[in-house]
């Protein structure tokens, strides 16, 4: 060996001795103690990394008093001593195994103070890992039952059809390349899909708050959906009907176009009103709210399991009771129209009618110890009267002949003429116009 080639050696055995010196670090260490709400499945000395490089390593776990799991690590030199602002986090190597699991520091500026050797950093500064368990103990056992059911129902979804959901996912590089561009879509405005995003939490959070109204939104749409699949002959003639009606209705689209250039100006105009639209929908709420027994009991009025005993069923025989009963409003509102005249020219006469019946039950209601004594029958055409100088005279006819010589039309008297007039001459009753069909003069006779 010649003298060069020893120098050569000895220089690289100089350079490996510093390249593991700068790589494995001068040996000197730091001990902190990271606070973590739980441990996150760490295990002893499972990694301490800075930007995927690992600078140390777990020694102990222990449980605080306060329940929080305290981790002691070890931070090699040059990474060490840690600065105040450092924070901590639990991640996961990858998605499989079980004690996966490392810390991830990210430290804080240099120009702030030191951390001295068994520091701590508290929970404020840590983060622990959220476990699919966690997750999963969120949620209550209905919710936790109905996920079972999705699984269960997504393998028997699938059950037998390997082969279409082969040929199915032929399309998935398609659908990807798809939504490639769409995301870059709506990259391109980040602020409206930042307010995509937050609107949508804001939906999400009111639709949480309403959950129980949801439900009763989905369970009314299963009842829904029934009662139409129910109906499923009815909905078949119903779309066979659809296309003539489209094709009737094309007309009415047409002309639906100038209208909603109106319409345009009427929105305008009520822009400024909308403004009081939210107050009022919020006052609006309790109504609603308390109007739930109401269009429950709706609902069971107009549809109700069973026969003959709702609102749909009675509507369904409305078209047999309108032909039985149209001759019958017809032969009705003729009368009503042929007694209309009667009834205008009768109303006037009300007093005289109810004194009539007043003056008879009070000439009927006497009686004694056997009962009513008095009999009382009305009687027509049972004189004849002579009018003469001397004075009008009563002749009594034949009960054979009262019928026979029964005469209409002998007095015309006018409302309010069978009793002596008052003096401030309000009756006999005349009506304004005149047109009532009577005979003012036609009075008692006396002052």
């Amino acid at each position: 060996m010649t003298a060069a080639r020893g120098v050569a050696l000895g220089a690289l055995a100089i350079a490996v001795v510093v390249v593991a010196v700068v790589l494995l670090g001068s040996g000197a260490s730091h001990t902190y103690h990271l606070d973590f709400a739980n441990a996150g499945q760490l295990v002893k000395d499972d990694d301490v990394q800075i930007g995927g490089r690992r600078i140390g390593s777990v020694r102990t776990i222990e449980l605080t008093d306060d329940n929080q799991a305290r981790i002691t690590v070890d931070v090699d030199e040059p990474y060490a001593p840690l600065h105040v602002g450092t924070t901590a986090i639990i991640r996961a190597t990858s998605l499989s195994g079980i004690a996966n699991r490392y810390i991830a520091l990210t430290p804080g500026p240099n120009s702030a103070p030191k951390i001295s050797d068994g520091g701590v950093l508290t929970a404020g500064s840590t983060t622990s890992p959220v476990d699919l368990d966690q997750l999963f103990n969120t949620l209550d056992p209905p919710t936790r039952r109905a996920l079972q059911n999705v699984i269960k129902g997504s393998a028997v979804q699938y059950r037998g059809r390997g082969a279409a959901n082969n040929r199915a996912a032929r399309y998935f590089n398609p659908a990807l390349s798809t939504a490639s561009r769409l995301v870059n879509e709506a990259d391109r405005d980040q602020k409206a899909f930042e307010d995509l995003i937050v609107y949508g939490a804001k939906v999400t959070t009111a639709l949480a708050q309403r959950r129980s109204d949801l439900t009763d939104l989905v369970t009314n749409a299963n009842s829904t959906a029934g009662a139409i699949g129910d109906e499923n002959a009815a909905l078949s003639e119903a779309l066979g009907l659809l296309p003539d009606t489209l094709r009737k209705g094309n007309t009415t689209f047409v002309n639906l176009r100038a209208t909603l250039g109106d319409l345009d100006r009427l929105t305008d105009a009520s822009l400024p009103a909308t403004k009081r639209l939210a107050p009022f929908f919020r006052a609006l709420r309790p109504l609603v709210a308390d109007a739930r027994p109401t269009i429950h009991d709706l609902r069971l009025l107009v549809t109700r399991p069973g026969s003959n005993n709702d609102l749909i069923e009675l509507l369904g025989k409305a078209p047999r009771l309108a032909a039985v009963s149209k001759p019958a409003f017809a032969d009705t509102i003729t009368a009503l129209r042929r007694t209309t005249p009667v009834l205008k020219f009768i109303r006037p006469y009300t007093p005289e009618l109810v004194g009539w019946f007043r003056d008879f039950g009070q000439g009927a209601s006497n009686y004694d110890a056997n009962g009513h004594y008095a009999r009382i029958q009305p009687i027509f055409d049972a004189f004849q009267f002579a009018n003469s100088p001397a004075g009008g005279t009563l002749t009594p006819i034949p009960p054979d002949q009262r019928l026979n010589q029964l005469q209409t039309g002998n007095l015309e008297r006018c409302p309010g003429a069978a009793s002596q007039p008052p003096a401030d001459r309000s009756a006999p009753f005349r009506d304004s116009a005149g047109t009532l069909d009577c005979d003012p003069s036609q009075v008692l006779p006396g002052p």
